[in-house]
């Protein structure tokens, strides 16, 4: 056996044991679960009672206050940039050798 493999091998085995050793009950990484069947619901949710609106946990209200403002700010941020691109550059230098073309060619008439 190569000599660089040997601590990998050590290495992945005492991982192997940490993993699934029952010695201090089981493993949270290795176990199954604790359901036998999931309910089926959204995130393991029942829906409320008819007539009766979900209340929104804790973090719903800055999540969604802070996507909406997210995508103001890029859409507002996005569309404003200045047009940097060598293109533009290009066809505005093209269009002030032709001004300059038609000035100098008026100014010889």
């Amino acid at each position: 056996m190569p000599r660089a493999a040997k601590p990998l091998t050590t290495a992945a085995a005492a991982l192997r044991r940490r993993l699934f050793s029952s010695s201090s009950g089981p493993s949270r990484w290795a176990t199954p679960g604790h359901e036998e069947h999931p309910k089926g619901y959204l995130f393991n949710r029942p829906p409320p009672p008819p007539g009766q609106a979900r209340k929104w946990e804790d973090w719903e209200l800055p999540c969604y206050v802070t996507s909406f403002l997210t995508i103001v700010i890029l859409g507002v941020g996005l569309n404003a940039k200045p047009d940097l691109t060598i293109e533009t550059w290009a066809h505005q230098k093209a269009l002030e050798r032709l001004q300059m073309e038609q000035q100098q060619m008026s100014e010889s008439d």
